[in-house]
């Protein structure tokens, strides 16, 4: 990226900042016991690893506009991201029946196994699908106290807290016409577009980075050439993930093959494979999302998806975003280094392995 951005070292400031919010809600739920103390290690769990994006483009969007004036409290508020990021991945792993999350036990799995183990009364599924609602609910409410709690004063957080609340309906709700267009069983184009860009693309990469240009008093202007960047940028970005989930290597993504397929996600490139393959083709993946598949059925399915051109032409259209997003950023009034970060940045987040 930037001789004078080092990620890693970034994440760890991140990663520490999390740990140490995390201490003090462990201090303040320790009156509850050991099942307080159960559902905080979760928590851990669940924003422990992974690359930090959304906190990354939230440092950026502030250095585009002005250098911190504190930067322990910049990195509290970019770390509120991140527990807003873990909350809809809790949620959004229950949702979809999912197993795992980055190579280990989803937080619904890891509850149902606590509660098999402890031979408790009750359905298991039942207790492993309340702790992860709740442990999501607490996440969702522990970002926006980090965020007003990040040391800035109120007067610059005030405007970073109207950008976090849009941020949250349009995550939610998003998600919600995801899982309304599973069970319907049918997305066009236009609708997995519109499912992606509020359930992720929205909230990964433009508000973000208006969050932290928000902490940084910029006007509307800025953040309007910012989504000109970050809204295209945040489609290609879930573009990617999309493929990853068909395609990604299950030793990289934590996942296994084809996740998608087996959860049946109605993706841009699901949907284009629908409209483009011949009838029996389509026929044959449409049957087959959100089924129990072999190693082999996947393999049929990415055949399938890859004789139909979709992934080509999702691939193209990655490409494409990326050229719209780095053209806006070319064009936009923000400090010159780190507009260098950003370009550097939207590579990692449209070209990851995971």
């Amino acid at each position: 990226m930037s001789a004078a951005w080092d990620d890693a070292e970034f994440r760890a400031r991140v990663e520490s900042a999390l740990e140490a919010f995390l201490d003090e809600q462990a201090e303040r739920l320790l009156p509850l016991g050991l099942d307080a103390a159960r559902l905080v290690a979760e928590a851990r769990t669940s924003v422990a690893g992974g690359k930090m994006f959304r906190a990354s483009f939230c440092w950026w969007g502030h250095l585009a506009v002005a250098p911190p004036a504190d930067e322990t409290a910049l990195v509290r508020a970019c770390a509120a991201l991140e527990l807003l990021h873990a909350s809809a991945l809790v949620h959004d792993d229950y949702m979809d029946a999912s197993d795992s999350r980055r190579g280990r036990p989803s937080t619904h799995r890891t509850f149902e196994q606590e509660h098999r183990a402890a031979g408790w009364r009750g359905d298991p599924e039942q207790y492993g699908a309340s702790g992860a609602i709740l442990l999501g609910d607490l996440l969702l409410s522990w970002s926006d106290e980090l965020l007003r709690r990040c040391g800035l004063p109120i007067s610059a957080v005030a405007p970073a807290l109207d950008v976090f609340d849009l941020c949250r309906t349009e995550v939610i709700a998003g998600q919600f016409l995801d899982v309304s267009a599973q069970a319907r069983g049918h997305a066009d184009v236009e609708t997995a577009m519109t499912v992606l860009r509020y359930k992720s693309a929205k909230y990964s990469i433009e508000r973000p980075l208006h969050l932290g240009a928000a902490l940084a008093g910029a006007p509307g202007s800025t953040l309007g050439e910012l989504t000109a960047f970050g809204l295209p940028l945040g489609e290609a970005f879930q573009l990617r993930d999309d493929l990853l989930g068909v395609y990604g290597d299950p030793d990289t993504t934590g996942k296994p093959a084809g996740d998608d397929l087996i959860e049946g996600k109605r993706t841009v490139l699901v949907a284009l494979a629908l409209d483009s393959a011949p009838a029996a083709d389509a026929a044959l993946l449409d049957r087959a999302l959100g089924t129990a598949l072999s190693p082999d059925d996947v393999e049929r399915l990415r055949g399938v998806i890859d004789a139909s051109g979709a992934h080509a032409q999702v691939e193209a259209v990655i490409d494409q975003l990326s050229d719209v997003a780095l053209a806006a950023l070319d064009r936009a009034s923000i400090d010159g280094a780190a507009r260098e970060v950003l370009r550097g940045l939207a590579t990692a987040v449209t070209q990851r392995v995971v």
